[in-house]
């Protein structure tokens, strides 16, 4: 079994010879100052499993996810001031960018998704209740260079091409639907039944 720093340098080592995530890291960066963030789940992941299954870097991503968390101010516009400055300063990225407080998830979930959800306690939180072990993921890049890395599941299930329910939040058919669309990109990966 790898251990735990040798799977996160690995990560980081994907992320920094990636010369679109690389600006991607450092434009968020400026968001720092205002709101903890992470980059999460998706572009990420699909980035490692492009590395890994040999595509091309770009393959299968379709937007970037970075959240933040802001309990001060639960209101949508104070959310869209951040969206608009986010739309100037990734404009240049090759994907959109999706913004999100997880602090006002709750006010929005509901409806959206047919979930009741308690408002989350903290950034972290949020990524805990992400909808795969492999996709709970966040990562920053510190203003001094340390990468902020939170994988409350681990990083295992990224590297190995697996895909296992986390059951906090996600239902089964939400589950299963995002696994076999990711698989029709990826069949590499093996996707653990609902039921293990």
């Amino acid at each position: 079994m790898i251990e735990t720093q040798e799977l996160r340098d690995r990560l980081t080592g994907i992320f920094e010879e990636s010369g679109w995530l690389g600006e991607l890291f450092e434009r968020a960066g400026s968001l720092a100052p205002h709101h903890p963030y992470y980059i999460g789940a998706g572009c990420l992941v699909q980035t490692v499993w492009n590395e890994l299954t040999g595509r091309p870097p770009l393959y299968g991503i379709s937007d970037i996810d970075i959240v933040y968390f802001d309990s001060t101010d639960l209101s949508y516009e104070a959310e869209n001031k951040v969206v608009e400055r986010g739309k100037r300063l990734f404009a240049k990225l090759p994907f959109p960018v999706d913004i999100k407080n997880q602090a006002r998830v709750h006010l929005w979930y509901p409806e959206r998704f047919g979930v009741g959800l308690t408002p989350y306690v903290s950034l972290e939180a949020a990524i805990d209740s992400w909808p795969t072990t492999a996709t709970s993921l966040g990562v920053r890049k510190e203003a001094d260079g340390i990468w902020r890395i939170y994988a409350p599941f681990g990083l295992e299930d990224l590297f190995r091409l697996i895909v296992r329910p986390n059951k906090t939040l996600v239902t089964e058919s939400t589950y299963y639907a995002k696994a076999e669309k990711w698989r029709s990109r990826w069949p590499e990966l093996t996707v653990l039944p609902w039921r293990t």
